[in-house]
């Protein structure tokens, strides 16, 4: 089976080559399968985040590759890059960052719009999403008049509004309190199964991590201890 994500040698520093390099990176080889839930584990500082964005394509490695669905993506153009990323990932980050004027609806169908999907079409594939989350009913509230939990799912949703082949997300349960944030991973998990997309997820939490499909620890600027969760 073709690999959803694959990380070849993956190679970043910031200041290269001149004085205060500072190496993140280090020949990073990672795969997720379609389907694969697989926790990113690694201490503050680490460069998860750095390496989130590389298989993103929202940075470039210094070296190695990033192939999604099989197709390389270190050739293509900045635009190309761009377009790719529309379609192919779908991001999650510790806050939702909605857009406060807009509905929950309407925050799931703009980045349908982005990508040249119909209004029509789109507001109904928003409404399917936020119906599995169990948002249905406040589809029309603004982020102000909704939870952090609620704000959190409806992220989910669009994140995963133009069917991207790969999500990544970087502790999205990060700023729930314990109930909650126990609640919207569930959320989040049955999203992912229901979807079979493939899942690369950063996160503190251990218990969290122990109830995906594979655990990944990034140390030093390499993937040191994988195994299964």
């Amino acid at each position: 089976m073709t690999p959803a994500l694959e990380l070849r040698g993956v190679e970043k520093a910031y200041n290269r080559g001149r004085p205060g390099e500072v190496v993140v990176l280090r020949g990073v080889d990672l795969a997720v399968a379609p389907g694969e839930v697989v926790a990113l584990v690694a201490p503050s500082g680490a460069g998860k985040s750095t390496l989130l964005h590389i298989a993103g394509l929202l940075d470039t490695a210094d070296a190695g590759e990033v192939r999604i669905g099989g197709r390389a993506m270190g050739g293509p153009s900045d635009r190309a890059r761009t377009g790719a990323r529309r379609v192919e990932a779908g991001f999650v980050y510790q806050f939702p960052h909605l857009l406060r004027e807009f509905s929950a609806l309407e925050n799931v169908v703009l980045p349908q719009l982005a990508n040249g999907v119909p209004r029509g079409a789109a507001a109904e594939r928003a409404a399917e999403l936020l119906a599995r989350v169990g948002l249905a009913g406040r589809a029309g509230h603004r982020p102000a008049e909704l939870s952090g939990g609620e704000q959190q799912r409806v992220a989910f949703c669009r994140a995963l509004a133009n069917a991207p082949r790969l999500l990544l997300a970087d502790e999205p349960t990060g700023n729930l309190d314990p109930v909650t944030s126990d609640r919207v991973f569930a959320v989040l998990m049955d999203l992912v199964r229901g979807t079979g997309l493939a899942a690369l997820i950063a996160t503190h939490n251990l218990e969290l991590a122990a109830r995906m499909d594979r655990i990944v620890r990034l140390e030093q600027g390499r993937i040191i201890a994988p195994g299964a969760a």
